[in-house]
């Protein structure tokens, strides 16, 4: 086959200088995306782990120490046996504290309900003293009374008739301001018509003083008894 055949042969494209610029293009295309790849990649911000790093270690050295430290603690170098009799005196010794502790809370409990005792029979004798008292305070009061009714009467009769006691006495009784009042109410009291006749008597008195002064007058001149004229109102 000659140079001219295969030209005539081939299609439009299979051209080299086609072919060449298509090749050209991806190379491009390539290219291109590499650089944007390159771009995205340097614009990628990498975090720095140095702290947290730095804390890690920090943390890491202090549960070594405590590891350590427990490691060496005397619990670790014990025995199972060791370690029963351990917890089996701690018990012992747990026990024997609450039995302390148990009897301290009884003999306080005791004492408290000895002092309860002692002050509720205090304080019974307390209210029996204190009802003697009243008893014996009733009593004096009562025989107080009735002393004064029996003597109060003799007493004031001894006293002095100017001292005026069985009057004002009378006049407390009856509750009356001065001995007057006390004897208008005791008369009233008495016999109500008796003290109307002697208010009566009184007014009758009053209205004809002055003829009465007159027949007084004449019946003393004339040492003999005189008919008197007196006015009665309607009512008297």
């Amino acid at each position: 086959m000659t140079n001219d055949g295969y030209r005539e042969t081939s299609g439009p494209g299979d051209d080299p200088a086609e072919a060449f610029e298509r090749l050209r293009g991806e190379v491009s295309l390539l290219r291109h995306a590499i650089g944007a790849l390159t771009t995205a990649r340097e614009n990628v911000e990498i975090p720095d782990y140095e702290p947290t790093l730095a804390r890690t270690e920090k943390v890491m050295a202090t549960l070594v120490q405590q590891v350590e430290g427990m490691r060496k603690s005397p619990a670790f170098t014990l025995t199972p046996e060791q370690m029963s009799r351990e917890i089996v005196s701690s018990a012992l010794h747990a026990r024997r504290e609450d039995q302390r502790l148990i009897t301290e809370a009884r003999a306080g409990l005791d004492q408290a309900l000895r002092d309860i005792g002692n002050r509720v029979a205090s304080a019974r004798r307390g209210d029996e003293q204190n009802r003697w008292l009243l008893w014996a305070g009733l009593g004096g009061l009562v025989l107080g009374l009735l002393l004064y009714a029996l003597m109060a009467g003799p007493i004031a009769r001894l006293a002095p008739a100017s001292w005026l006691w069985p009057e004002r006495m009378a006049a407390r009784i009856v509750a009356e301001p001065t001995p007057w009042d006390a004897g208008t109410y005791l008369m009233q009291r008495a016999s109500q018509p008796s003290w109307e006749a002697i208010v009566a008597a009184a007014n009758l008195a009053k209205d004809n003083r002055e003829a009465i002064e007159r027949c007084r007058e004449q019946a003393a001149k004339g040492k003999k008894a005189v008919r008197c004229t007196i006015e009665v109102k309607p009512g008297e």
